[in-house]
């Protein structure tokens, strides 16, 4: 079994763009037409022309610009467009990272491999401004984990904590379990 996302981007509440619509808009700017898009995605002329319109509506700004007549008409995507696509292509990214990394699933409190969890004690931590090393015991020796000062806040670690040092191919991470009171 697998975990499976969508994502989508909302203003209020509401949302604005979602895998399709983002295809829409890829498709209008790889064609230069908003007919050609349609052919291409199989897709009714009129139903594109609403979306637009609700994208537009919804983030009050167009997303495509029609030039009519000449050899230059055509339908094309703004630079509102552009950013928008950008935006969402930032944010799946960064969600299907997450999904795929353990060290993730590890921080919402999620079980990851056994043989990659090792039972350690912080027997030191300095903290220099963004990054922090955690030095850990684990006997009969010891290895230091170069994580954010942020997470060593976030999860309070200190000299003497029981955590587990969860190593991965590229990195050693830290994971604690947290009082659940």
């Amino acid at each position: 079994m697998e975990a499976k996302t969508k994502v989508w981007l909302a203003e209020d509440g509401k949302p604005i763009i979602g895998a399709g619509k983002v295809e829409l808009l890829k498709a209008i700017d790889e064609e230069g037409s908003l007919r050609k898009a349609c052919e291409k995605m199989d897709i009714s002329y009129k139903h594109a022309w609403n979306v637009l319109n609700k994208i537009s509506e919804r983030l009050g700004k167009d997303v495509v610009t029609t030039v009519r007549g000449g050899k230059s008409q055509g339908t094309f995507l703004t630079d509102e467009g552009r950013k928008l696509i950008s935006e969402y292509e930032m944010n799946r990214k960064f969600i299907n990272n997450t999904m795929e990394d353990e060290g993730s699933w590890e921080n919402i409190g999620l079980a990851i491999s056994a043989r990659n969890k090792i039972p350690a004690t912080v027997i030191g931590v300095e903290t220099e401004g963004l990054v922090s090393k955690v030095r850990l015991e684990i006997d009969p020796s010891a290895l230091t984990s170069i994580i954010t000062s942020e997470a060593v806040e976030r999860l309070n670690i200190k000299e003497g904590d029981k955590v587990f040092a969860i190593i991965k191919s590229t990195e050693v991470l830290i994971g604690k379990e947290m009082n659940k009171d």
